[in-house]
């Protein structure tokens, strides 16, 4: 069976990506690393949350952009809060509506799963509130979306 995971060409710091990655995510290990004769290129192995992630050390990349960002499903305001705060620290950017830009220029979103549910009500008004007070937002603070999609704000 094939497998598929994302393959990120970075710079010249695939080495120093993998090791903020591995600090962020608690569940996560390094699987190896494969260097070049060529040097400084060199893969790098590792594992978020059951997730393989291959690094590559190449230089010379065109930059990241959002038309593709990796997606982190949070359970509450306090997850949100962490992966928001550990990938925008060092250099990284806020985006509009909870997406950002690491250090490493590598786009996420960070969601709480309560947003999707607000945003996915079956009472369209309700959901439009919650979307509407999405589009407001850099990082998502879920106590707003929960009020707008009540009509308390």
């Amino acid at each position: 069976m094939a497998t598929l995971h994302p393959f990120l060409w970075l710079n010249l710091d695939a080495e120093a990506a993998r090791d903020f990655y591995l600090s962020v995510f608690k569940n996560s290990r390094a699987l190896g690393a494969i260097e070049f004769t060529d040097k400084p290129h060199a893969i790098f192995d590792f594992e978020l949350e059951g997730q393989r992630f291959t690094a590559l050390n190449a230089g010379g990349v065109p930059p990241f952009n959002e038309r593709i960002s990796l997606y982190i499903e949070t359970k509450d305001q306090a997850e949100t809060d962490y992966f928001w705060n550990a990938l925008t620290a060092d250099g990284g950017s806020e985006q509009p509506c909870g997406w950002l830009k690491d250090k490493f220029g590598v786009f996420w979103q960070v969601i709480p799963s309560e947003a999707l549910r607000l945003m996915n009500d079956p009472d369209r008004e309700k959901a439009d509130r919650a979307r509407q007070a999405m589009y407001s937002m850099r990082k998502i603070i879920l106590a707003d979306l929960e009020a707008a999609h009540a009509g308390r704000a």
